[in-house]
Parts: structure tokens; C-alpha cells; sequence
């Protein structure tokens, strides 16, 4: 198996590493690979640790069906035995939902994730699927420099709804998809204690934009959203836009120097 990835990287004579890559997809949502093709290529690239993150349900296009995620479990246990040389976690990327903020894991199925990334998609549907396809429509047709301050103010205050459940680790790819106050954002995930993702596909941020987040005293996390193994550990963008933003690289939780 071939790998574009590499957990470690240099710039400006130091040497950084990855340690971790908990965003990644599999063939249970939108993904072309395995839970274990994951881990395989995850210990290629010499990474610590390693978490599946599919789709949360509501996902129109690929959400990962509810029912299956009990096998999701018991798969990752299996391989855990297989492989005791890297961490194996599970989570899920739930989605963020128009128009109250909630998040789509049915409160049962938590005991079954590790941790719980969220964030905003387009293909997600609601309690309130007219709604909430009028909403993502119009999201999607807007430009983000060109988006109202009331749309903006609806989407900050969703995320904040979805933060302040008090479930989500991290934030991921924040003002991708949806045009929201990134201070704000950065703000309240300060206030609970969620991480920001700096996420290596979809690369919506600048150096401006981390920096201004950084000074709501927040903590980033560095993840590819890989949607094949193959992308698994990459993070080398991310390094950029770190220290280009010039910002203290302590912090990314999951980014050493060596």
C-alpha cells in the first residue's frame, strides 16, 4: 500500500510530528477504505494513535446507518487486539442540525464513541427537513464574504447550541461550509472546552483567521478528514498554517516538535 502521508515533517530545521489523526472515513459512510485499512496505513505513516470518524445518520448522502454502528464497535475492539502497537479509537462526525443546534447520535448510542467530532454539511437533514434544506441551500448559494451578518449570527449561535450539549471534542472544519464569526466560534469552544479542528481538506482558514481564533485562548487538533487510507496522516498544510499564523505550536494538542 502506498502512502502520500508522512507523521513527520520538516520546516525551518525542526522536525514536527503528527501524533494522532482522529478524523478519518471509511467505507461505512463516505469513505473508500476499511476501518483496518485505516489503521494499516495509519501505522505506515507512523502515527500513535488512530480514529474513525464517519458521518453522523442524518446525512442524507452518506450518513453511516445507526444499526451498523454497534458492528463499527466490535470491529475496532477486534482490530485493537490485532494491532496493540497503535491506539484505536472510535467516534463519529455528527452533524450539526438546523434549526435548534442538535446533533444527530441518538442519545443511546453514545456509550459506543470514544469521542464525538461535530460539524456543519450540507447533505444533513433535521426535524424540520424543509427547513433545514432551505437553510443548507441557501448557505451553499451564498458566498461567505458576501453572506448577511443574520445569516452569519444564525449559524455561530447553532454551533453554540451544539457545543454547549457538552459532548463534542472537537469542531471540525469551522466556517467551511457555513459562513459563521469565527472569533465567536473560537470563543465558545474555549468556554467548553472544545478543540478547533485545523483540518487539512478542507482548508478554509488563513494564518489571519487562526490567529484571531488563537486569541480567544483556545486548543486546535490537527486532522486530514481523510476520505481514502492513503490520505490517513496527512497533516503538512496544517504545520504551515500554524506557524505561518504564528501562533505557540503547544497549541495544537496533537503536534510535537522533535
Amino acid at each position: 500500500m502506498n502512502h502520500k502521508a508522512n507523521a513527520i515533517y520538516e520546516r525551518d530545521g525542526i522536525t514536527w510530528r503528527i501524533t494522532s489523526d482522529v478524523h478519518t472515513h471509511t467505507v461505512y459512510s463516505h469513505g473508500k477504505g476499511s476501518i483496518e485499512d485505516n489503521v494499516k496505513a495509519a501505522r505506515a505513516v507512523g502515527l500513535r494513535e488512530i480514529g474513525i470518524a464517519d458521518h453522523g445518520p442524518a446525512h442524507v448522502g452518506f450518513g453511516v446507518r445507526r444499526d451498523r454502528i454497534p458492528s463499527m464497535r466490535d470491529e475496532v475492539e477486534r482490530l485493537k487486539g490485532e494491532y496493540t502497537d497503535i491506539e484505536i479509537r472510535l467516534g463519529i462526525e455528527a452533524n450539526i442540525l438546523y434549526p435548534d443546534g442538535a446533533l444527530d447520535i441518538h442519545p443511546d448510542d453514545l456509550h459506543l464513541f470514544d469521542y464525538v467530532l461535530a460539524g456543519y454539511h450540507y447533505g444533513a437533514v433535521g426535524p424540520s427537513p424543509v427547513r433545514s434544506i432551505s437553510r443548507n441551500i441557501v448557505n451553499f448559494l451564498t458566498p461567505a464574504h458576501r453572506a448577511p451578518i443574520s445569516m452569519i449570527k444564525r449559524n455561530t449561535e447553532n454551533i453554540a447550541s451544539a457545543l454547549r450539549s457538552g459532548v463534542v471534542y472537537a469542531l471540525t472544519h469551522p466556517g467551511d461550509k457555513f459562513p459563521v464569526d469565527l472569533v465567536e466560534v473560537a470563543t465558545i469552544c474555549a468556554e467548553t472546552g472544545t478543540l478547533v479542528e485545523l483540518n487539512t481538506s478542507h482548508r478554509s482558514l488563513s494564518p489571519e483567521d487562526v490567529a484571531g481564533m488563537a486569541a480567544a485562548d483556545v486548543q486546535f487538533l490537527i486532522s486530514s478528514d481523510a476520505h481514502s487510507p492513503a490520505r490517513v496522516g496527512d497533516f503538512r498544510s496544517a504545520v504551515d498554517l500554524v506557524l505561518d499564523s504564528c501562533i505557540d505550536a503547544s497549541r495544537v494538542v496533537n503536534l510535537v516538535a522533535e
